[in-house]
């Protein structure tokens, strides 16, 4: 253990010797070539405070960077938990616009399935309305009565109506009614 540190050949540089095996332990590690040699190195050159910074830094250094890593860990996880928690609430609201939506679609169905059994009927009975209209003989709208008066002009009236010696009109009306009292009394 008391030999010396090789140096590169222009003296820039530590030349170590390496092991074929990793250390399993701390103990090992320690007593590793390299780290034996590095050891050695910072002894004889009287580099332990300098030494003792550097590795402080490095030490600081990957603390924080454990420390900042833990913390995005922690961070993405909370935010994993809340966009999976909103992810969970945007499911739900999903499903139950779906079921909203089929709901409606439902009903919409019912609705026109009304209409079309309407429409159904309604064309059926047009249908019956067609053939029985079809069918049917025509009848007259106005039964014609066989004892229609024939039309008579103004002119006409005038020269029929019988005339009394004093230029007056005879009334019609007088015999009509002693006509209709002889027919009931035979009656």
């Amino acid at each position: 253990m008391a030999e010396k540190v090789k140096l590169s050949k222009d003296g820039s540089s530590i030349d170590f010797v390496q092991s074929e095996s990793l250390p399993t332990s701390l103990k090992k590690f320690r007593q590793s070539p390299e780290i034996e040699g590095f050891y050695r190195f910072i002894f004889e050159n009287d580099l332990q405070k300098e030494a003792y910074e550097i590795l402080d830094r490095i030490i600081l250094a990957r603390k924080a960077k454990k420390a900042e890593e833990k913390q995005l860990a922690k961070l993405e996880k909370s935010q994993g938990t809340k966009l999976k928690a909103q992810e969970i609430k945007m499911a739900e609201k999903a499903k139950k616009l779906t079921l909203k939506l089929a709901k409606e679609a439902k009903k919409q169905a019912k609705v026109e399935a009304k209409l079309a059994a309407k429409a159904a009927k309604a064309a059926k009975v047009e249908k019956v309305a067609k053939i029985a209209k079809a069918t049917t003989v025509a009848k007259p709208s106005k039964p014609v009565k066989a004892t229609a008066k024939p039309a008579v002009s103004k002119a006409a009236k005038k020269e029929a109506k019988p005339k009394k010696a004093g230029g007056k009109v005879a009334s019609t009306k007088g015999k009509a009614k002693g006509q209709k009292e002889k027919a009931k009394k035979k009656k």
